[in-house]
């Protein structure tokens, strides 16, 4: 729970700039536990994703914020990796994802898809958007098990990530 003020203090940085959707304090403990986190050597958080179930084969990658001055480090694919392993041994088929960096999610195994392929149920959070009238996100979604397939050969790697 003591992670949940700096996981705040990093969605909305990115939240002002129009990045991400805003969360409040009370969203994120609510939620805390489907959040995961990399932390800097002083124990910081750096980094932040969260994996939030819709459904029983349905999840969202959503929050994903890495703090400017660790960016280009590797902590976004971390983060990814632990949420789709945890969605892996949940059982859960589909983790899909709103951006307006499509090129980030693609490098994790997300496919672009016309955002009408998502159930309805993905837009409960809509109406709080500020984007709502005029949302311009991109959908994309990873088959969680296609992917466990094609890293059935692959080498294992280490996930550094863990929970908030």
């Amino acid at each position: 729970m003591a992670d949940i003020p700096q996981i705040h203090k990093l969605i909305s940085y990115y939240a002002d700039r129009g990045d991400l959707l805003p969360r409040s304090l009370h969203e994120l403990y609510e939620t805390a536990r489907d959040f995961f986190v990399v932390r800097n050597e002083e124990g910081q958080v750096i980094g932040c994703a969260a994996l939030h179930i819709n459904w029983s084969d349905l999840a969202e990658l959503r929050s994903v914020a890495v703090a400017e001055p660790y960016q280009g480090r590797g902590i976004s694919r971390l983060l990814a990796e632990a949420a789709l392993e945890e969605a892996r041994q949940l059982g859960i088929r589909t983790v899909y994802v709103l951006t307006y960096r499509p090129e980030v999610f693609s490098r994790f195994g997300f496919r672009t898809i016309d955002v009408a392929q998502l159930p309805r149920k993905v837009w409960s959070e809509c109406h709080r958007c500020p984007k709502f009238q005029c949302c311009d996100e991109i959908a994309m979604v990873c088959d969680v098990l296609e992917r466990e397939r094609a890293a059935r050969d692959a080498v294992p790697v280490s996930v550094a990530a863990e929970r908030a």
